[in-house]
């Protein structure tokens, strides 16, 4: 990076000067709390920015790992913008629909500009929506039409594009499944498909945060690899045979997840059925797919293989 030395990016002090300040939005959420970590191993203050009324216990966490919990009312853009002010970059990590991705986020990202931040990271963490189709996923239109707020106003911001989360093939993600030994993909077996752990994600995410010549759009991948793939894995960890089982094509999908939006409930709640099955569609399309990737940017090395999270499930 052009005008850094490692010793800046990983905010290391060698005497005598004041550590840097990053703000952090959605310190208290699963992500947010990783990414304050991440960064308190750097060296950094971390000014996390809390709601006004946040229960003391969440705030006694991010003291815990580290962080200054700063209460304000995003509503209140004055207050925003004072605690934002002298920060070097803002970071969020907030989660949920239009009211927290466009209007909240879009209160913080004023407050940063009026403040005089130079850097914002909004919260996209995500496959390559800039290459999905507008009205195939909700929640990446979301961020596409921030994104476009955020490229309007005079602040200079990154987008950290990591696939899907790793961490989810042993959960929520309906892939991986153990009682029937298979692996089920939609359309193709050998679709290349992007997973990053969110230690990894947040880990990325300081060293972002720190680089001030960081570009527009940053694309990691801790693994990559196609349903065939994780057949193979889980048949070598396991030693009984796991195959890929094909549910349908990319139609098909499709069908079924307008079946499943129009019976579902009208909820705020940001990953619904459908939603999880919009994700997964504009996977397995390879729409979404992440190329070129950054990850060698800051030298990280130890990117966590999709191997070692399923690894535990022998």
């Amino acid at each position: 990076m052009a005008g850094m030395t490692l010793e800046d990016v990983n905010g290391h002090d060698d005497g005598g000067v004041a550590p840097r300040t990053i703000a952090l939005a959605g310190a208290t959420g699963d992500l947010g709390g990783r990414v304050l970590s991440a960064l308190i191993r750097r060296g950094v203050d971390v000014r996390a920015l809390v709601r006004s009324g946040t229960p003391a216990a969440a705030q006694d966490a991010v003291r815990g790992r580290g962080g200054t919990p700063v209460p304000v009312d995003f509503a209140d853009q004055a207050a925003l913008s004072d605690a934002l002010a002298g920060a070097e970059c803002v970071v969020s990590v907030l989660n949920g629909l239009e009211p927290v991705i466009l209007d909240l986020q879009g209160r913080l990202l004023d407050a940063a500009v009026a403040a005089g931040v130079p850097r914002f990271i909004p919260s996209d963490f995500s496959l390559d929506f800039t290459k999905t189709r507008p009205g195939d996923n909700r929640n990446m239109d979301l961020r596409r039409r921030f994104m476009a707020r955020v490229d309007a106003a005079p602040i200079r911001a990154t987008s950290i594009l990591n696939g899907a989360f790793a961490d989810l093939l042993t959960g929520e993600a309906p892939i991986v499944l153990p009682r029937f030994a298979r692996i089920l993909y939609w359309g193709d077996a050998d679709q290349p498909l992007d997973f990053t752990t969110k230690d990894d994600v947040a880990d990325y995410t300081a060293d972002v945060a720190l680089d001030a010549d960081a570009p527009r759009l940053l694309r990691i991948a801790g693994d990559v690899v196609s349903p065939r793939d994780l057949a193979i894995l889980m048949t070598r960890l396991e030693g009984r045979r796991w195959k890929p089982f094909r549910a349908g094509g990319l139609g098909r999908l499709s069908m079924l997840i307008r079946v499943a939006r129009t019976l579902s409930p009208t909820s705020d709640a940001p990953f619904p059925a459908w939603q999880g099955m919009q994700y997964v569609r504009d996977m397995s399309s390879g729409r979404g797919k992440l190329s070129p990737l950054d990850k060698d940017r800051y030298g990280k090395t130890d990117w966590t293989r999709v191997e070692a999270v399923l690894a535990p499930t022998r």
